[in-house]
């Protein structure tokens, strides 16, 4: 693998920096593959996984022995598990040293796409707690909303937003997580293309651009609120040197985390440095911090949102477990909101520009419900409900979105493999029509 000069140049003098076993692990072409399980949608038996061991840092993580063909699996469809970079994963880590989980919070992740810290940030959170997962660049929002639907949570609210719009909700988060973007060194062994768009000018202008999206997002973090910053380049530019900035330039304190020695994780210069040749992962750098002062939140404008009837609830509650839940309709669309943070929801649906939130329950035609691939999805189903369990070929075949024949009774039926959900079919008495998103659907053949 051929390095630029001038990044291995820049590294040197860098705490934990070795410039032949770095060289060599870049040159032995070995590449980690890890998944994070998802805590909504457990597997009995992991077997198919061929998992290795587990990610020190986190209760969810995994190391493959091999990387398996993840799109021909239907669990991964069905959003048991996560593919995930093993480094990114302390992210666990850093929230459980800094904030009590076990408290309802709201936290933003400013830069989510495509959603692999926002479906682990979700994992961590209470039920009652409220994600913002935020995505700046509107052609990648699309991979982000359909993560966090296939992950199943209600909880999360997917918008595309450019930092400086939070600034609004001032006072409003607990926590914000900027993992930003950055000029992707440390991901040259899986993303060997990546040597060629590296430059030194490249990365100062990402520590630029990191600057002013930290500058522009703080205002929406409380007093005493967490601000987790990471970023997956090796330079000091973009790492201890916006540690820096942020210790000179913004009210934080910087918090010390406590680490296993035998993580191999790197600790220096505000934060905390994963090197390939000393940790089982890829390249990363993350920092943690707490505002020493900022604004209280001041209630503003909801959204008028219209609840719905009697009778639109009787036709919801024949389909799902309706507890804790607020049912919203737009049009046709149903929506499922957990009643606890409904409010905070209406709120950034009247300031934010709103992807997705919520759980789609489906429309309402008619008095009949055409019922959401969210839904599907989703852990707020009946554990009884209609449910036609395929074989491998099957379930393949379903997401490849060809015709199935099944022995099964009429009308609308999910389609589960293992026992997870993978969408809906509606069965006719001459044919079976296949309701998986076309958007989602496998192209290859094998």
């Amino acid at each position: 693998m051929d390095i630029p000069i001038k990044l291995l140049d820049s590294l040197q003098g860098l705490r934990g920096f070795d410039k032949t076993a770095f060289e060599k692990t870049h040159d032995d072409g070995s590449l980690v593959t890890a998944i994070r399980m998802n805590p909504l949608k457990p597997i009995q038996g992991n077997s198919h996984l061929a998992i290795n061991a587990e990610v020190p840092w986190t209760q969810y993580g995994y190391y493959l022995k091999e990387r398996p063909s993840f799109t021909f699996d239907p669990l991964f469809h069905a959003g048991t598990y996560y593919v995930q970079e093993a480094s990114s994963m302390f992210l666990e880590t850093v929230l459980k040293q800094s904030v009590d989980l076990s408290k309802p919070l709201k936290v933003l992740d400013l830069c989510a796409a495509p959603g692999g810290k926002s479906t682990h940030l979700q994992s961590m959170l209470s039920k009652d707690s409220l994600l913002v997962s935020n995505e700046v660049i509107k052609q990648r929002v699309n991979i982000l909303r359909d993560n966090i639907i296939k992950w199943g949570a209600g909880n999360v609210v997917v918008t595309n937003n450019d930092p400086r719009d939070f600034a609004r909700l001032e006072g409003f988060f607990d926590v914000i997580v900027v993992d930003a973007p950055c000029s992707g060194s440390g991901l040259f062994r899986k993303e060997p293309d990546a040597i060629s768009e590296w430059s030194e000018n490249n990365v100062m202008l990402c520590s630029q651009r990191q600057q002013r999206i930290l500058a522009d997002v703080i205002p929406a973090l409380k007093n005493e609120g967490i601000l987790i910053y990471s970023t997956c380049s090796y330079s000091r530019e973009e790492d201890e040197d916006i540690c820096q900035w942020m210790d000179e330039q913004l009210s934080l304190e910087n918090i010390p985390l406590s680490i296993k020695e035998e993580w191999g994780i790197v600790p220096g210069g505000g934060g905390y440095r994963f090197w390939p040749d000393k940790v089982k992962g890829e390249g990363f750098f993350i920092s943690c911090y707490k505002k020493k002062n900022g604004e209280v939140f001041r209630q503003g404008k909801t959204k008028k949102l219209t609840q719905l009837n009697k009778r639109e609830m009787e036709i919801i509650g024949q389909w799902v477990r309706t507890e804790g839940l607020l049912f919203i309709k737009n049009n046709n669309t149903v929506y499922a909101f957990p009643e606890k943070i409904f409010q905070d929801i209406s709120l950034l649906l009247s300031g934010l520009h709103v992807i997705y939130s919520g759980i789609i329950i489906g429309e309402l035609i008619r008095d009949k419900l055409v019922p959401g691939h969210a839904l599907a999805m989703s852990t707020i189903l009946p554990e009884s409900g209609p449910a036609v369990q395929l074989d491998l070929d099957n379930a393949i075949n379903y997401l490849k979105r060809k015709d199935l024949v099944l022995n099964s009774g009429k009308g609308w039926q999910l389609v589960s493999f293992a026992g997870h959900n993978l969408g809906w079919v509606n069965v006719l008495p001459n044919r079976v029509n296949n309701y998986y998103p076309k958007e989602l659907r496998i192209l290859r053949d094998s």
